[in-house]
Parts: structure tokens; sequence; C-alpha cells
């Protein structure tokens, strides 16, 4: 078996059937969107490929809050699978800094490969299925899906942004609609364009049914 190989069997069996959307579907289509991406814009497949698959492998968001665990359970991995040193090194740097942090914290990315996983990354955040992880989220960490007097925040740290009490259609403002702006890539870009035109549209018409009685009182 190739390396890459031996690192899908391992993410798949960690993350097959996982519910708060970051399962392996999810793995395999930043994987995909990854190779995309590189395809038109260069840089290391192998490197792209490893990150893509690993980026999930210890995140922040399910082991307590530890931002730079990823990387050192990435790289352990690769170290026993057998990849060099150098190139374990690269992974490791790309997965503790491809997460989003908050909407006012800067997140370093220094290479085109991590630029790259980044931007697939966040772009399976949003448009249709970046819909569906989030509720599929909201859910799991019992966020209501949406409060009109809980009101959204811009983060100014990573611990600000892990400990606050948000709801789900919050999310949107704290997370998903600021995305577009902050992909990398040309091709990136043109994908996260119409992906945030689709959740524009989502907002409205969920708004619109939300205030529904209170429209049909106005015209009584």
């Amino acid at each position: 078996m190739t390396l890459i190989d031996q690192v899908k069997a391992v993410i798949f069996k960690q993350f097959d059937g996982e519910s708060t959307g970051h399962d392996w579907h999810h793995i395999n289509r930043v994987v995909n969107l990854a190779k995309h991406i590189q395809s038109q814009e260069g840089g290391n497949p192998l490197i792209i490929e490893l990150s893509a698959l690993l980026h999930d492998i210890s995140d922040h968001k399910f082991n307590g809050g530890k931002a730079d665990e990823g990387g050192k359970v990435a790289y352990a991995l690769l170290i026993k699978l057998g990849c060099n040193q150098k190139d374990a090194e690269k992974v490791k740097y790309i997965v503790d800094n491809v997460s989003y942090k908050g909407a006012n914290t800067k997140v370093e990315m220094n290479s085109l490969e991590g630029r790259i996983v980044q931007d697939a990354d966040r772009l399976d955040a949003i448009g249709a299925i970046g819909i569906a992880r989030t509720f599929a989220y909201g859910g799991n960490k019992n966020h209501v899906i949406y409060d009109p007097d809980l009101k959204s925040e811009m983060h100014n740290s990573f611990e600000q942004y892990m400990e606050s009490e948000t709801s789900t259609i919050n999310h949107f403002y704290e997370k998903l609609l600021l995305l577009k702006d902050r992909l990398n890539t040309k091709t990136a870009k043109e994908i996260g364009l119409h992906r945030h035109q689709y959740m524009e549209q989502f907002l409205d018409a969920f708004y619109d049914e939300w205030n529904f009685n209170s429209q049909q009182k106005k015209h009584d």
C-alpha cells in the first residue's frame, strides 16, 4: 500500500459514520476539492493530499480545544507509516494552521499547499453542504437553531470563539459568511462566490419563514 492508501485506511476507520458533519465524506470532499485547486494553482500534490486527509485528525472542536494537537497526531502517524521527516513536518504545520479560529483572529499559513487545503476545507463549510453540516454540528453541540435575542459576535481570540454560547444561525455571521473573502486562491474564490450567494438566499428564505406569522398579522 502507498502512504496515501495507508493514511486513507486510518482516517476512514476513524471518521466513518461521524455525525457532526466532520465525517469521512467531508474529508473525501476536501481531498477532491484540494486536488482540483492544485490542478489549477500548482503545489506539491503529495503534501496537499496528505494534509487534506489529516486536517481533522484531532480537531480542536472535539479534543477539548487543543489548537496544536492535530499536527502532533498527524506527524506521529506519518512517521509511523514511513513518511520522511521533512514531508511530515510540512503536513504538521498545515494541520495546525488550517482551521478557522474566530472572526478577528489571524491564522498563519505560509505555504501554497497549506493555502490550497485551507481553501478546500473552507469551501466545504459553505454552500448547500455547508448549511447541512452547520445544522448537524449545531444539533450535536445543543445549539438552538435561532434566537433573535442572541446576537452574533466577532470573536477577538480563539478562546472566545470556542467558549461563546451561540445559535446555529449566528454561526453563519460568525464564520460562514466571512469565508468567501478569506479564500486564498483564484480557483477557490470562483467556486466560493456561488456557494456564498446560496447561503445568502437560504438566510433570506429562513427569515421569511421565521417571520411569517408577524407578516400575516400586518396584512390582517
